[in-house]
């Protein structure tokens, strides 16, 4: 029987729903039987996040590997930081018992100025693996500020824009609908 080619998704843009819907699609490929690892590059597992939750309590693991947003550590703690969760998503590309592999965040990772990262985190690197990945993974990457040449590889690109935002209004994130 004939591998079926795994689909590269991207959720990226502006607005609120990148990671909601890679967990969307993890929740399909849960409901059908396909193995999913999930893996998280900014946000950081010293604080509880609802989709962790849940997602534990349907057998997969999510594994955040960041230390948070870029403001709330010193950049070396960031460049280790993604030193690390980059071989635990290469390693992760490479394993053919995964259907289903979401990198949330890593657009956000790789678009990041504030503090060198190319090093760290290789642009042609991630474009090699991603391309080198088993044929039927599915892949999932989430984040702001896609580089054009994921864009160029991806299956599927939904751009999410922010039409209207309730922190407009003051109203700070709400617990189980941000975290």
């Amino acid at each position: 029987m004939a591998v079926k080619r795994g689909l590269f998704l991207m959720y990226t843009g502006d607005g609120k729903g990148k990671t909601t819907a890679s967990l969307g699609v993890t929740l399909r490929a849960i409901g059908r039987g396909l193995n999913v690892r999930y893996m998280q590059f900014i946000k950081s597992p010293d604080r509880t996040y609802g989709e962790k939750i849940a997602l534990k309590k349907l057998g997969v693991e999510m594994e955040q590997m960041g230390i948070g947003f870029t403001w709330t550590k010193t950049p070396e703690e960031h460049r280790e930081a993604l030193t690390i969760a980059w071989a635990k998503a290469k390693a992760a590309l490479v394993d053919e018992s995964i259907d289903l592999l979401v990198l949330d965040e890593l657009n956000n990772a790789l678009a990041i100025t504030k503090f060198p990262v190319e090093d760290v985190l290789p642009l042609a690197e991630v474009i090699e693996a991603i391309q080198n990945r088993p044929a039927g993974m599915h892949l999932v990457i989430t984040g702001r500020s896609a580089k054009q040449q994921l864009i160029d590889l991806a299956d599927l690109v939904s751009t999410i824009e922010a039409t209207k935002h309730y922190y407009e209004e003051g109203i700070p994130a709400v617990k189980g609908l941000e975290f």
